[in-house]
């Protein structure tokens, strides 16, 4: 429950009040909200995002008694409107209050980059999930866990939750017996105030490039950044891989707020990174290949050998571009007190829904599922896949989001020009924009030369159109949904089978016509 004098006393703490509306200075609310679908008696209603009157009508008629607003919305006097300057922090912080502060009870790892949030972050809870005794929950792209029963279990709506959401999920986590919570902080968590005042025990920073600039993300590539970077800010022991792009801007960052036996670098033996900075931990590729996947990590400093986490580890996933993924999760465990015993298992068996999910056909090639969306991450699959098949072809299935990421279509076809063999273009999530268009605005940054170019639309079409054209050596790669099961048209949800119970359906079909 929130009083209005708490409510009162919090925003003024942060700054945020500007009005209190109504006679009810003794109001309680006993839930709170922003969707008017979802609105019980006494609901505390936040008026946020694309607003509009109709909304609140139903919300009142539900049973809102309550509303925080940037405008003054109804002259009320049995309805008590807190006007403040911005209603995203306001929620923030009153959803936190509402649900007990539920961070308070979990010790947290945050993690953030343009490419490898998920993997990291699954590796991370994988790793240390047994010696928690189960009770590690997680936040990711893929999806949300909150205990250990199966209905705990459920796809993810948004990489970082809307503020009110993430703290309802912390508090079920907490009653469900979780005292860790992995989570996947994306840049637009910040840029919308979804984590405003959270404060993590752990942050990571992974990489940064050119990515998720557009009408409806960040408006340049420096407002990306800089709230990258508000992770490393807000947390308290911060881990950087030291071969990320703009090195410089993130370290400095993190060295302003953080206490120097708390800032923690790696990077990839051999690698010449931007600053000349003392390297926390090396580590070297001792085995990789699709199916043996192992590094050596070494500890450099002081504190870095103070954590006993030198050795081989045997990695879940291949890829040479997850190597970097899962060092950061074993020095993020080795933070929280966890031992390189008690990490192997985890870190062997990491499995993601949708990510580098194989299947084998012996007349049509090797076909990977990933959920790869932008140049650098389909740049490293390519590579990756291709370095291990080299007699054969490369066939990509790719598409990319309408009305966001517009950058990520240069991105594709710069990708495809360099890693492809032929690429076939169809749709992902193409929001309120024709997929034709978009697919031909991938087309104008391919090779032709290099790179045989087909369009289906249809994405199930275009995934069975790959698999036909692929012989035993080659390697076809479905890019961008993974286990999603729905497309973004038109602002509707249209369910999907996801592209991996596609593939597996025409494998058996094919199969059974042997």
């Amino acid at each position: 429950m929130l009083s209005t004098v708490e409510i009162i006393n919090l925003l003024q703490e942060h700054q945020l009040l500007q009005e209190v509306r109504g006679t009810d200075n003794q109001a309680t609310f006993r839930y709170v909200s922003y969707d008017s679908r979802d609105v019980q008696a006494n609901t505390l209603f936040f008026c946020k995002g694309n607003f509009k009157p109709a909304y609140l009508t139903t919300a009142i008629a539900a049973g809102a008694t309550g509303l925080v607003t940037e405008q003054p919305q109804i002259a009320d006097p049995e309805l008590t409107e807190f006007v403040v300057t911005d209603v995203q922090k306001a929620m923030a912080l009153l959803a936190a209050a509402f649900f007990a502060f539920p961070q308070n009870e979990l010790e947290l790892f945050a993690i953030t980059g343009t490419k490898g949030k998920t993997t990291t972050a699954y590796f991370l809870r994988e790793a240390i999930n047994a010696a928690t005794n189960g009770k590690t929950a997680l936040f990711s792209t893929v999806n949300t866990i909150l205990g250990p029963e199966p209905e705990d279990t459920f796809k993810s709506a948004l990489t970082t939750p809307e503020s009110l959401d993430l703290f309802k999920n912390m508090r079920t986590a907490v009653d469900r017996g979780m005292r860790f919570l992995v989570m996947e902080v994306s840049s637009q968590a910040y840029l919308k105030n979804r984590v405003y005042n959270l404060a993590f025990n752990y942050g990571s920073f992974l990489n940064i490039s050119p990515d998720h600039v557009g009408e409806n993300e960040h408006p340049t590539f420096a407002n990306y950044l800089h709230c990258k970077e508000q992770l490393v800010i807000n947390s308290r022991h911060v881990v950087i891989n030291a071969a990320t792009n703009h090195f410089q801007d993130v370290y400095f960052a993190a060295k302003a707020t953080t206490a120097p036996e708390n800032l923690y670098l790696y990077a990839r033996n051999g690698t010449q990174t931007e600053l000349p900075v003392q390297l926390d931990f090396t580590f070297d590729s001792e085995a990789d290949t699709l199916t043996d996947n192992e590094i050596y990590l070494r500890s450099l400093t002081n504190h870095a050998q103070a954590l006993h986490l030198d050795g081989k580890y045997q990695i879940g996933i291949p890829g040479d571009y997850n190597e970097t993924n899962a060092v950061d999760a074993i020095i993020n465990a080795g933070l929280a007190g966890f031992t390189r015993k008690q990490l192997l298992a985890g870190l062997a068996t990491t499995q993601i829904p949708g990510r580098m999910e194989r299947y084998v056909s012996a007349d049509h090639g090797t076909i990977y599922v990933d959920y790869a969306h932008n140049y650098a991450s389909t740049k490293a699959l390519l590579q990756f896949l291709k370095s291990q098949a080299p007699t054969g072809k490369t066939i990509a299935v790719v598409g990319s989001p309408g009305n966001k990421g517009i950058d990520r279509r240069e991105g594709f076809g710069k990708a495809l020009s360099e890693e492809a063999d032929v690429a076939i273009l169809t749709t992902d999530d193409p929001g309120f924009e024709d997929p034709l268009m978009i697919a031909k605005a991938i087309d104008q940054h391919i090779k032709h030369d290099r790179v045989q170019v087909y369009y289906e639309l249809d994405r199930k079409k275009a995934i069975q159109k790959a698999i036909q054209m692929g012989t035993p050596n080659d390697i076809i790669v479905v890019l961008g949904k993974g286990q999603d099961p729905y497309q973004k048209v038109n602002g509707v949800d249209l369910p999907y089978p996801t592209d991996s119970t596609i593939v597996q359906q025409l494998l058996d079909a094919d199969a059974g016509q042997d």
